[in-house]
């Protein structure tokens, strides 16, 4: 699995394929320094916040792979991705993980005055995440926070969506929707949204308004973060890490071997 660079921004971008998923490994830092570079040239893209379990629902559904590999970039969400990164040419490689990422470019956006727009969650999550955010950082640029409605919008329904969305003037939009439906908003509506950078952040919505535990830095550079929410809510999540956990290490298994490669 090689590298590909892309001078789609004015820092290089590596590229490494995982699975069939190109990721690109790299620092917080430099996550957010190609963010700002999108905003300051009004390029159009989106960011796939991506771990264990979007390169499963990648290797599931061919279209789901096709988005991620159609981001601007899709960050090493989860600690698996990073350790692959390193051992396969990257050992400056970090977890760009989504909750970080949010409160890395609230912060780095502050004097620039970047606009954030708050979309998904439930009802009344994008506010309260906008109202803490907003406390932790004075000055905090908020453009509008919206949740979706649950069932699929009618035609008219998402034309008002993305009305309301261009109307806020936002530089980046936060998509908060859980993984692969952010991945197919985002992809769905790059094209019609003014926003330079829409970015999938999943469970960072609910993390930072302060409704779900995260786990602790300890468990998360250990790679257990997913043992740690399976043991939070473990109807809801069981069959996603105990499944798309086992399937992981197969194909990882099946790799290694030479049995198998990822196209």
């Amino acid at each position: 699995m090689g590298r590909m660079n892309d001078r789609s921004t004015t820092l290089l971008l590596p590229r490494l394929n995982l699975f069939g998923v190109c990721v690109t490994p790299q620092t917080l830092s430099e996550a957010v320094a190609r963010i700002n570079g999108w905003i300051e040239r009004g390029g159009r893209t989106y960011v796939c916040v991506t771990g264990v379990h979007g390169i499963i629902e990648s290797r599931r559904d061919v279209r789901i792979r096709e988005i991620h590999n159609a981001a601007g970039m899709v960050t090493t969400d989860g600690m698996p991705l990073v350790w692959l990164s390193r051992r396969r040419g990257f050992p400056e490689a970090e977890r760009v993980y989504g909750p970080d990422l949010l409160l890395a470019c609230c912060a780095a956006f502050l004097p620039k005055r970047r606009r954030h727009f708050f979309f998904g969650g439930a009802p009344g999550v994008a506010e309260r995440l906008a109202s803490r955010l907003s406390e932790r950082f004075p000055g905090l640029e908020v453009a509008g926070c919206f949740s979706p409605p649950f069932t699929p919008p009618t035609p008219a329904e998402d034309e008002a969506i993305v009305r309301r969305l261009n109307g806020a003037g936002a530089d980046i939009v936060w998509v908060g929707l859980s993984t692969p439906k952010q991945e197919q908003w985002m992809a769905e509506h790059r094209n019609r949204l003014q926003s330079p950078v829409l970015i999938g952040v999943g469970a960072a919505f609910d993390f930072h308004a302060g409704l779900k535990p995260q786990a602790p830095r300890w468990i998360q550079r250990g790679g257990l973060e997913w043992l740690f929410r399976l043991l939070c809510e473990p109807r809801r999540l069981g069959k996603r890490y105990l499944v798309n956990n086992a399937w992981f290490l197969g194909m990882l298994l099946l790799e290694s071997v030479g049995a198998r490669k990822y196209e």
